[in-house]
């Protein structure tokens, strides 16, 4: 047995979320060949545990098919995270920072990133969630938490997160009553935000979701030039009015150098419950053309269902209310998505791992 031909059949299978060969991926952490059996690693960087062992049985046909012989595969997985950490004590644990963001509001951002965290904690990551809309914090209430629920102070300047099916969650609604309008100029809402940032004992967490406020302002600015942010996504309905405010979002990001992870596509289609016709009703198309543009993935394309928002009416969001169904499917793609390009971006910065290949 050859380790080169090994690693030439390894060259020539693509990993199914990234469409790239795992050696270009860097996965490939080690290759024994003992007594005719050959022993293979393969170290993936995002968490992707419903897909894990459909891709290995698929990597082990196709390696055994090649006329490698028997063969022993161990696939594992370590979210890689950003080049940059930040320094702050309780974001040092923090591997990947990621905004999901909107042009504009009422295109469901706050519901997909709930269920985006939600889906990735779903795959095994650990998560956070920073609700950052600080004027209009909807997460407490889409989490179901409890209004006496507050999080625990700790030390007197601490505090810990809210956990809730899973994951670690922050919000100015947990700390102020209901029906109080946060009534704060530009410079107090970003101070408030920074300080929920760095003062939540955030722990070791694979993935902060942070549920910007919409639009382009200080808000979005002064987090993105204060914290090392691995990358944004960017929720848009296809409607043309959305999808001149996404661009905006796009652009932004771009000035203060964070990576546009992708276009999320909202309410896509309508299924009508009655006849089950499927209808485009704010337009087809649009995010896959803005996506392209900026040469970006859509990452997913989620359908209008006034399910999703009776769910997290409810404070059930649908990755936990049906955690079988189609829905859920949809928020499960597009998680795997997110995570792939995270991997993929902060690939270039990670060195290679030390690879072993013996022959015995």
């Amino acid at each position: 047995m050859n380790k080169q031909k090994v690693l030439s059949v390894l060259e020539s299978i693509n990993d199914p979320l990234l469409d790239r060969d795992y050696v270009a991926l860097r996965a490939v952490e080690s290759v024994e060949i003992e007594n005719g059996c050959t022993n293979i690693v393969i170290k993936l960087g995002a968490k992707a545990d419903s897909l894990e062992k459909k891709t290995s049985l698929a990597l082990k046909a196709r390696l055994e098919a090649a006329g490698l012989g028997p063969i022993n595969l161990r696939m594992v997985t370590e979210v890689l995270p950003f080049a940059v950490p930040n320094e702050q004590k309780h974001l040092s644990g923090v591997k990947n920072i990621v905004m999901v963001a909107s042009g504009k509001g009422g295109v469901g951002k706050s519901t997909t990133a709930v269920n985006l965290s939600l889906a990735l904690h779903a795959e095994g990551a650990k998560v956070g969630l920073l609700d950052a809309d600080i004027y209009g914090p909807s997460q407490c209430a889409m989490l179901g938490v409890d209004e006496d629920i507050k999080p625990e102070l700790v030390d007197q300047k601490f505090i810990r997160p809210v956990e809730r099916f899973g994951i670690k969650s922050m919000s100015v609604g947990y700390l102020s009553k209901e029906k109080a309008p946060m009534i704060w100029r530009g410079s107090m809402a970003v101070r408030a935000l920074q300080q929920l940032m760095e003062q939540t004992l955030w722990g070791d967490i694979d993935y902060l979701i942070i549920d910007m406020p919409p639009g382009t302002g200080d808000i979005q600015i002064s987090l993105a030039q204060t914290f090392h942010v691995a990358g944004a996504v960017i929720v848009t309905t296809p409607q043309e009015i959305a999808l001149l405010d996404a661009r905006k979002g796009i652009e932004m990001f771009k000035k203060v150098g964070i990576p546009v992870l992708g276009i999320c596509e909202n309410m896509a289609t309508h299924i009508c419950s009655n006849c089950g016709h499927e209808e485009s009703i704010f337009g087809a198309g649009g995010a896959a053309k803005l996506a392209q543009d900026y040469l970006t993935p859509l990452l997913g394309s989620l359908p209008l269902d006034s399910r999703i928002r009776e769910n997290v009416d409810q404070g059930l969001p649908t990755v936990v209310n049906d955690p079988m169904g189609s829905l859920c499917n949809s928020y499960m793609a597009l998680a795997n998505q997110v995570a792939a390009q995270l991997w993929l971006s902060n690939l270039d910065a990670v060195q290679s791992p030390t690879m072993v290949v013996s022959d015995a």
